[in-house]
C-alpha cells in the first residue's frame, strides 16, 4: 500500500509537484493513475484543483481509495476502460503509473488504452524499474514473478512508435532501488525529444546490457553475494547472535529463498505495514510482527530485506543502534552497519 511507506509518499508529493510544473497542470485538469493503488499520489493532484480518477484491480484497495475521497475503478486498465472514462470524464492531461507497467501481461493494451484516453496535448508517464540499476548493483531480488518484463530505454522506442507516441524525456529516479520515470507524448502532440533519451540509449549500448556475455557475468555476481552474505549470517548465528529480518515487500522472498536464509537464520520479520502483520512469510514461514518488536526482544541484529528503504528505516530506528544493535545491508554488498 502506497501510503504505508513515508518515502514512498514524499517520493510520490515531488512527483505531483514536478507534473504539475512540467506540463503546467490546472485546476480541473483531468489526471489519470493506472494502478493507483491508495490514491496517494492522485491525492497531492487534487489538493492542486485536478480531476483525478484511479484505476486498480485490487477491489480492497480500490474502496479504501474511494472512500477516501479519491474515486477509484475496481479493474484492469485497457481500451474498453479508456474509452469508459473518457465519455464520462474527458480526455486527460495527464495519464500516470507508478511501477505497474512490470507487472502487465498485454502492454499494448495499456499502452492503446492511454493513447485513447489522452488529450492530444496530453502527456503519459510511467515509472518502473530500470534494469541498468539491476545489473550494476546486482539487485537480483527485483526479478520475481510479478514482474514480466525488464526495462531499459532503447527498446521502448520502437515499443511507443506503434501506437503513434514519442518517448520525449526519461529520468534516473531512486525508488525501487533504482528506476526510470518516462515522459511520452502523441506524435502529434508536437513535442521535441529531449538529450535524456540518446543519452541513455547511448550508454545502455556502451554496457551490453541486451548481451548474453554480460547477462552471465550478472549470474556470477548474484552468486558472490549470495556466498558472502550466507557465510556472514551463519557466521553470526553460530556465535549465538540473533537476527531478524526489516520489511516483507516480494523481493524478500527471492532473496531469502535463493539463498536458502530461511531455516534457524531469522528468528522473526518485522514490516510497518499493518496488512503484513501476523502473517507469515512465504515458503519458510517466518512470522512477520510490528516494527516496534525490534526493541522488544532487542535481536542483535537486523537484515534489512527492504533494502531499497535502508536510509530511511535506520534513520527511523536510530534509538535501536544506540541500544547497541546493528543493522546488515544485504545489496550490492553485504556488510555491516554500525
Amino acid at each position: 500500500v502506497s501510503g504505508t511507506s513515508p518515502v514512498f509518499v514524499e517520493h510520490l508529493r515531488e512527483y505531483a509537484e514536478f507534473s504539475i510544473r512540467r506540463f503546467g497542470l490546472l485546476p480541473g485538469d483531468l489526471v489519470i493513475d493506472i494502478g493507483s493503488n491508495d490514491g496517494t499520489a492522485l491525492r497531492f493532484f487534487q489538493e492542486n484543483g485536478c480531476r483525478v480518477v484511479g484505476v486498480d484491480p485490487a477491489e480492497n484497495i480500490a474502496q479504501l481509495a474511494s472512500a477516501n475521497g479519491i474515486e477509484t475503478i475496481p479493474r484492469f486498465f485497457g481500451t474498453k476502460i479508456a474509452e469508459e472514462i473518457r465519455e464520462r470524464f474527458g480526455a486527460a492531461k495527464l495519464v500516470t503509473s507508478h511501477n505497474a507497467c512490470a507487472h502487465i501481461d498485454d502492454l499494448d493494451e495499456v499502452i492503446n488504452g492511454a493513447h485513447h484516453l489522452l488529450a492530444d496535448d496530453g502527456h503519459f508517464v510511467f515509472e518502473v524499474g530500470y534494469f541498468v540499476d539491476v545489473f550494476q548493483n546486482v539487485w537480483f531480488d527485483t526479478v520475481y514473478h510479478e514482474h514480466l518484463d525488464y526495462h531499459t530505454v532503447k527498446p521502448l522506442i520502437p515499443f511507443f512508435a506503434k501506437f503513434d507516441m514519442s518517448v520525449l524525456a526519461v529520468e534516473r529516479i531512486k525508488p525501487q532501488g533504482g528506476s526510470i520515470r518516462v515522459t511520452t507524448g502523441k506524435v502529434s502532440g508536437l513535442t521535441e525529444q529531449d538529450d535524456s533519451v540518446g543519452d541513455l540509449v547511448s550508454m545502455e549500448e556502451a554496457l551490453g546490457v541486451g548481451d548474453r556475455e554480460t547477462l552471465n557475468s550478472f549470474q556470477t555476481h548474484v552468486n558472490g553475494v549470495r556466498d558472502d552474505l550466507v557465510a556472514l549470517v551463519r557466521k553470526l548465528r553460530s556465535e549465538g547472535q540473533s537476527i531478524v529480518g526489516y520489511g516483507a515487500p516480494t523481493k524478500a522472498t527471492t532473496l531469502l529463498t535463493h539463498f536458502q536464509l530461511g531455516d534457524g537464520i531469522l528468528d522473526f520479520i518485522v514490516d510497518d505495514n499493518p496488512l503484513k502483520q501476523n502473517l507469515f512469510s512465504p515458503g519458510h514461514h517466518i512470522p512477520v510482527r510490528g516494527a516496534d518488536e525490534i526493541y522488544t526482544s532487542s535481536p542483535d541484529f537486523v537484515l534489512i530485506l527492504a533494502w531499497n528503504f535502508a536510509g530511511a528505516i535506520m534513520e527511523k530506528h536510530d534509538l535501536y543502534r544506540q541500544q547497541g544493535g546493528r543493522f546488515i545491508i544485504p545489496m550490492p554488498s553485504p556488510h555491516i552497519v554500525i
